[in-house]
């Protein structure tokens, strides 16, 4: 047995206790996980000193940098997503379904954790904590799998994570650390220790894992988001929301990637357009029907492109069936916003688009676990099974069958002595 799979099949054994643990423990290890990083601050900022240097030297793209950052705004984020944590209800044994089979026989649907977590993230180390906080208040271990950029700081924000928790009385070896590829590799491998993969990043990435592993994936791909500027749209509105989608934070998967207009308002609109983000220095790829306007935009090499940078891509549509049929085509089922003052409108596309998140006159940027009060998330799936849009506690649970007789038998049903009433009680 590799160093690995040991420490994999300790995990699944400390799973087990995970999902009978009552709420005030795990809510007691949470406040702990809080208090445990804070006291140990100035550890954490060191450590991950060394890997902003280490990306800065390498020169490593500007956005994975600011990315790779956890300084004291991402520690107080995490410490208040932690205390938050705890004021949401516990998803473990909800009964979610009460049928009566017979008056002396009662099934009932309860949820329960999946079990073990395999989770492979980017490389934000408030990423680590999330995932983690997420997987305990929902009875689930885990092995973690962040970006190499964030080795060091990953290391001891796991470091505190387990002493903290494991001392609130969580039990050792619930969370597991993976440091290397060949980690990762042996995972995919380890289908009677892990019982769900969840990987974010590429749409190249999810799908080597999935053809890699028998162990079922739920995938968080990249975010190839739209917003939807309608011929009925407000135009101080549509700036607005098309200057916070994109530029208010770029290097994210929720942030707008391409920009469609009707090309009734599009001679107005776009140069406004291009003068409202140019505030943030941001870079057009454009249509040719758009470069016939704004004459200094860049081609689009591909429309299916995530550019987590400040630049966008536009596109003249002409109308709403082209704009649904566009994002249909070459979005990646995240995130998709239209603005526009008609609401059949509004139903029609939020209805048609084929993704996760669709949103009316707002930002793309509120797609995200912590806005919609999930307490976070594991990511944002885009698949359809089994949870959809951002992962939090509910997500992150499964459901079991438990049965209630008096010695009932199916042979009298068989032989019709007894009759089922299946009568709904929830």
């Amino acid at each position: 047995m590799t160093d690995f799979e040991r420490r994999a099949s300790e995990t699944k054994t400390a799973s087990f206790t995970m999902a009978i643990l009552s709420t005030e423990v795990k809510n007691a290890a949470l406040l702990a996980i809080a208090d445990a990083l804070v006291a140990n601050q100035e550890r954490i900022f060191a450590a991950n000193q060394i890997d902003v240097k280490n990306a800065a030297e390498a020169d490593l793209p500007k956005p994975l940098q600011k990315r790779l950052l956890f300084d004291e705004h991402k520690l107080n984020d995490v410490v208040t997503g932690l205390k938050n944590l705890t004021c949401l209800p516990d998803p473990v044994g909800r009964e979610l379904l009460k049928t009566e089979l017979d008056d002396d026989l009662v099934l009932t649907r309860v949820s329960c954790p999946i079990g073990v977590l395999g989770i492979i993230f980017e490389s934000r180390p408030d990423a680590l904590v999330q995932i983690a906080s997420l997987a305990l208040k929902s009875g689930n271990a885990c092995c973690l799998k962040g970006g190499s950029e964030a080795v060091n700081s990953n290391r001891v924000l796991y470091e505190v994570i387990a002493e903290a928790s494991e001392q609130a009385g969580i039990p050792r070896n619930w969370i597991n650390l993976m440091e290397t590829r060949s980690d990762v590799n042996e995972m995919l491998l380890l289908n009677q220790y892990i019982d769900l993969i969840i990987p974010r990043g590429s749409n190249a990435f999810v799908q080597y894992i999935m053809q890699h592993s028998s162990i079922p994936v739920m995938g968080h791909a990249d975010g190839v988001c739209h917003l939807y500027i309608h011929e009925q749209a407000d135009e101080e509105m549509a700036l607005s929301v098309a200057f916070d989608s994109k530029t208010q934070y770029v290097a994210v998967c929720n942030a707008c990637e391409t920009i469609l207009v009707d090309e009734s308002i599009a001679t107005d609109f776009l140069p406004k357009l291009v003068k409202k983000l140019s505030e943030k220095n941001v870079v057009f790829h454009g249509c040719e029907k758009t470069k016939k306007i704004l004459p200094d935009v860049l081609p689009v090499e591909d429309w299916h492109h995530e550019y987590l940078d400040y630049e966008v891509s536009i596109k003249i549509v002409s109308g709403l069936d082209e704009a649904v049929a566009h994002i249909n085509t070459y979005g990646s089922g995240h995130t998709e916003s239209i603005v526009t003052r008609d609401a059949a409108t509004a139903e029609a596309f939020m209805n048609r688009v084929d993704s996760g998140n669709t949103f009316w006159n707002c930002s793309t940027r509120f797609s995200d676990g912590l806005r919609y009060g999930f307490g976070a998330e594991v990511g944002i799936s885009t698949s359809k099974l089994h949870a959809r849009g951002p992962v939090g506690l509910e997500g992150l649970v499964t459901y079991k069958y438990k049965i209630v007789g008096h010695g009932n038998l199916v042979a009298d049903y068989a032989n019709g002595t007894r009759q089922f009433t299946h009568k709904q009680i929830i």
